[in-house]
């Protein structure tokens, strides 16, 4: 037994190039949810309920009013603090297994990281990325079962996007700090980037970076940026699964072939954020840059 403390305290340390001797980083598995807030709840109940047929669950954080679940991750919402602001998003939250040790890797590596919380059996932290987004990062405990309604579109959330200006800083945090690793790139034009998939260490979630966008954006131009992506196996079964909910094609509501190759439909919420439904695998190639990572499934 001694041995074995022995050999798992040595897993979890490395020395940095000052000698010191500082934490490795644990597993990051993928996102555990994502909260916005809004200025309609009612709205959201539709789009999320009825529409895309999501359980609905109990807040679990200060100021909560929705939360819809996809088996274990969830969005959650909360009111605008503020409705003439257009970001709506509130913070992205990736699960790993040892809160503890990410929380020393992150300070060892000069990322101020508050003290670890406790929330309905689950632990965790909040830090902000380079250009001041709200990432929390969560250690569940066994206290909520995972949980999908029948009618629901979607069981996996597969990626979140949000604006970035700055990407070498957001590239020094999620991939050289938290060893993010690319999955794909591309944009409207050969050629160009726009957007910048990134997957977490240890699973196929991505985040994506929307590149290339003017500094004050509007609502809905940010609402378009700052998303979610549900995964689906088959594009049509999934727009046939909206329109039995009563939802109707209209404008920027439609299924279309992405850059990426792959089946989207993109739904907003009542404060124009954007839901995008994607297949979770490519049916033609794609352009600009091919995939060098896993795809994610059901």
């Amino acid at each position: 037994m001694k041995n074995l403390v022995i050999l798992v305290a040595f897993a979890v340390l490395q020395v940095n190039a000052h000698g010191q001797t500082v934490a490795q980083r644990p597993r990051i598995l993928g996102i555990d949810h994502v909260a916005f807030y809004t200025t309609a709840p009612d709205g959201v109940r539709k789009m999320y309920g009825d529409i895309l047929g999501l359980a609905s669950a109990a807040p679990v954080e200060p100021g909560g009013i929705l939360r819809y679940m996809m088996d274990t991750q969830w969005v959650g919402y909360s009111p605008a603090p503020d409705p003439k602001t257009a970001d709506r998003m509130d913070h992205v939250a990736f699960s790993t297994d040892n809160v503890t040790v990410l929380r020393q890797y992150l300070i060892a590596h000069e990322i101020k990281a508050p003290e670890i919380q406790e929330r309905s059996g689950h632990r965790f932290f909040i830090v902000e990325d380079p250009e001041g987004h709200r990432v929390e990062f969560v250690e569940r405990g066994k206290s909520e079962a995972a949980r999908s309604a029948a009618s629901a579109v979607s069981r996996h959330m597969i990626h979140v996007g949000f604006l970035v200006h700055h990407r070498d800083a957001e590239d020094h945090f999620y991939r050289g700090i938290l060893g993010f690793r690319p999955y794909w790139h591309g944009g409207m034009k050969d050629g160009e980037t726009d957007w910048v998939a990134m997957q977490v260490p240890d699973g196929t979630d991505w985040v994506e970076y929307m590149l290339n966008q003017p500094e004050h954006p509007d609502l809905r131009l940010t609402g378009v940026m700052n998303h979610i992506s549900l995964g689906v196996s088959d594009m049509k079964k999934a727009q046939a699964i909206l329109e039995s909910h009563g939802w109707k094609p209209h404008g920027d509501e439609k299924a279309q072939l992405g850059k990426d190759g792959k089946w989207q439909l993109n739904v907003y919420d009542p404060d124009l954020t954007r839901v995008e439904l994607m297949e979770f695998k490519p049916v033609q190639k794609p352009c600009c840059s091919d995939f060098t990572g896993p795809h994610p499934s059901e």
